[in-house]
């Protein structure tokens, strides 16, 4: 029999505790960003996950992956509960925190599709329960059973908060066009950008185009959104003139997209944006330090190692 003193745990249970979270730790961290749009907050749910396993009677756990999928979710929608709340002070647009997903192809390895932008955006229009469905669901495809047992709702609850949620997401979702395609019409936006050319900007967008500055209120980032292909157009062809280098450009995957660092003389802005068959029709510029600093984070890190 294993004896230990004064309550501590053997070092080869914790040992093994900490074995169990590595090996799912990064579908874990997966299930917290989708929820959340945040990597820094995403990391703070995986910590706190991390802190109740070390706490919890293992041995009576059955399935381990289940158990911290389940503990990490329910975290997750009480975070995303109070961030709503922190996000009605939020100065100007706000968009999801990036994450380079070329340095971290663990976090892209279920259903793409749920990482990109365009879709973590419409998320945030979901409740905290139905986007916790949707993501487990659709992408991680964890069975309705298992859904149920962690929102600690019926089967039948799960199945319409699913639907739901697949129902309002698909309604304002445009038909997507492929990783080639979306790299070509953001090399061609840069040199129309880079040019001032203000005509073939407008060839590139969708007429109801949309540009998002995210910055939290430093100086220099829009605070309200511009519209209109022609409008866009011509801030563009005016900021690219003046700022926009293809020797300086640094391409970067973004939540599985292709997106460019632009240097800008106090910093660097991130840009990516979506697309659909009718062109460019949200262009998405990060300049918040706080991003910025969450994503070159996102570089530098293996989750799979952590």
């Amino acid at each position: 029999m294993n004896m230990h003193l004064d309550g501590q745990e053997p070092e080869n249970s914790l040992e093994q505790a900490a074995s169990t979270f590595i090996e799912v730790r990064p579908r874990l961290f997966g299930i917290a960003y989708r929820m959340l749009g945040s990597a820094v907050e995403a990391e703070d749910v995986v910590q706190e996950t991390w802190l109740r396993w070390q706490n919890t009677e293992r041995s009576v756990v059955v399935n381990p992956a289940a158990f911290l999928s389940l503990i990490t979710t329910r975290l997750s929608i009480n975070s995303a509960q109070s961030a709503r709340s922190r996000r009605e002070t939020y100065v100007g647009p706000w968009l999801p925190e990036p994450v380079d997903t070329s340095a971290d192809p663990a976090l892209g390895a279920e259903r793409g599709e749920a990482l990109e932008f365009a879709l973590l955006l419409l998320l945030e229009k979901l409740t905290p329960a139905q986007r916790a469905a949707y993501v487990l669901r659709e992408a991680f495809d964890y069975p309705y059973e298992q859904i149920a047992e962690v929102l600690q709702l019926g089967q039948a609850n799960v199945r319409q908060l699913v639907s739901r949620a697949r129902r309002h997401l698909n309604d304002e979702r445009r038909e997507s066009i492929d990783a080639a395609e979306h790299r070509h019409l953001l090399s061609a936006f840069l040199d129309a950008a880079q040019a001032g050319n203000v005509a073939a900007l407008e060839d590139l967008f969708a007429a109801d185009v949309v540009s998002s500055s995210d910055g939290n209120g430093i100086r220099g980032a829009a605070r309200f959104p511009l519209t209109g292909a022609n409008r866009v157009a011509r801030f563009v062809a005016a900021y690219g003139s003046r700022h926009i280098s293809p020797a300086d450009v640094a391409w970067v995957d973004v939540n599985g997209r292709p997106g460019v660092i632009l240097p800008r003389p106090s910093g660097f802005t991130l840009l990516t944006l979506e697309a659909s068959p009718e062109g460019i029709h949200h262009l998405m510029w990060i300049v918040s330090p706080a991003k910025l600093d969450a994503f070159e984070w996102s570089r530098s890190r293996n989750l799979a190692k952590i």
